[in-house]
């Protein structure tokens, strides 16, 4: 086996492997979320397999370019069709809990690839024809590692971001059907099974419902049967319902958008200010709202174009930014009269940079003197959970004492929205009781 042959294979396999598992990372998002809690066991498993991977192909003594060949080709459908759209929905939508679906996924399609495609370095070493068995694992390793390195931050940051996730499954599967052809040459065989995984794979990963998909989100722009409403239709972003609207005059939105506007208009009067909102949802906050100067932040620099084609069906009211919302408050030098901080992967996800201390402190920073702060949270109804506590008191921590507003409150799942004033202070408060009651006095000292 000549030395280009090999170091082509071993840059498939390495591309391959790293670019499915950030496939895979990306495929959990809808229905686990990314939070550490998720990627760190993923990754985990991930490299557990490969390393199973490693010493099992230590073990193989003969028909090395076969056996590669059949890895890579079983490697290639799992790629191609396990990691497709439509396999993982099913496989979370049939399979309860959510955390067995998960170990499902992880035990079914992506350790078997990992320890698969892990067997290709030891087994195709033996074929280098090498004075030292050094120079021939070190260079097996250096062109593996180089795919690796490549295939996840092209995959990532050109495929996905440009094309989609299913042209980087494709991309991913085609790539180890290209091995196959070059290990098993003239086999009429291998090249029928290739060409018919290539074919299934792109039937599966072409035949989805979705408005797009995109490296952060999947966007569905569906029809909906509401009570009084003309044809309503949802914005969902990972499975879950981001915003509503319909054709009526006025549209109407969901209960959520419209308790923010209440706040803004009614409630504050805010008139020629500026807002600025952390996530854009489906952009209903400033849709036909010619009151106030809107500048939307959001991690997706496609969530405009889709929103304006699909599910406005109209032009986007405000500015757009395409920036991590934690980075962009961190950096900008503008203030703003209102920040609403709607920032979600999924149903309940926030990211969990942006729930932190910090990240309050510097939305704070953001807003003028006599600025507020709106944050739609999901959170219990109840607010009993130590999530719903946590987050609470960690907000107030930096704004002090803040409005809570349980908009569902007979609901398990309820949207929260708090409101909080750059003007106020944290600050330890006094329990009152019978022995030392100073209600009389508070109360005079704040008139």
């Amino acid at each position: 086996m000549s030395r280009a042959l090999l170091y082509t294979i071993v840059f498939i396999e390495g591309f391959c492997s790293l670019g499915a598992e950030v496939i895979a990372l990306r495929r959990l998002v809808p229905h686990v979320g990314s939070s550490i809690v998720v990627t760190a066991p993923t990754i985990g498993f991930f490299l557990l397999a490969l390393a199973l991977g490693y010493a099992s192909g230590a073990r193989v003594a003969a028909d090395y370019r076969r056996i590669v060949a059949r890895n890579f080709l079983i490697s290639a459908m799992l790629a191609g069709l396990g990691l497709a759209g439509t396999s993982v929905d099913g496989m979370f939508a049939h399979l309860q809990p959510t955390w067995f679906a998960y170990l499902c996924f992880i035990a079914a399609i992506l350790c078997p690839l990992a320890w698969l495609l892990g067997q290709t370095v030891p087994i195709l070493t033996n074929l280098m024809q090498t004075q030292r068995s050094g120079e021939a694992s070190g260079m097996a390793l250096y062109w593996s590692t180089l795919g690796s390195f490549l295939g996840s931050l092209s995959l990532s940051l050109l495929v996905m971001q440009w094309l989609g996730v299913s042209a980087a499954i494709l991309a991913c599967s085609g790539g180890l059907l290209i091995g196959v052809l070059l290990l098993a040459g003239r086999q009429p065989g291998m090249a029928a099974l290739s060409l018919a995984t290539l074919i299934a794979a792109g039937v599966l990963n072409t035949r989805q419902t979705l408005t797009a998909d995109t490296a952060y989100a999947e966007y569905e722009v569906s029809s909906v049967v509401l009570e009084g409403q003309q044809n309503p239709r949802a914005f969902m972003v990972n499975k879950s319902l981001a915003s509503l609207i319909d054709d009526s005059e006025p549209p109407h939105y969901t209960r959520y958008i419209r308790h923010l506007r209440k706040i803004l208009l009614d409630d504050l009067g805010y008139r020629e200010r500026d807002i600025l909102v952390l996530g854009a949802g489906g952009f209903t906050l400033s849709h036909r709202e010619p009151l106030n100067r809107y500048t939307y932040v959001d991690i997706d620099p496609k969530i405009r174009d889709i929103a304006e084609r699909h599910f406005l069906r109209d032009a986007v009211r405000g500015e757009f930014i395409a920036d991590d919302a934690r980075r962009f408050v961190a950096t900008t030098e503008r203030r703003f009269d209102a920040l609403v901080v709607d920032v979600y992967s999924s149903h309940t996800a926030i990211p969990s940079h942006l729930v932190t201390l910090e990240f309050w402190a510097g939305t704070r920073k953001v807003l003028k003197p006599d600025g507020v702060l709106l944050a739609n949270l999901i959170l219990d109804g109840k607010l009993e959970t130590p999530y719903a506590r946590n987050l609470l008191n960690t907000i107030e921590r930096v704004f002090g004492r803040c409005a809570v507003d349980v908009l569902q409150k007979g609901k398990p799942l309820a949207n929260v929205e708090v409101a909080c004033f750059a003007s106020s202070r944290p600050g330890s408060g006094l329990v009152y009781s019978d022995e030392t009651n100073r209600a009389d006095v508070d109360r005079a000292r704040s008139r």
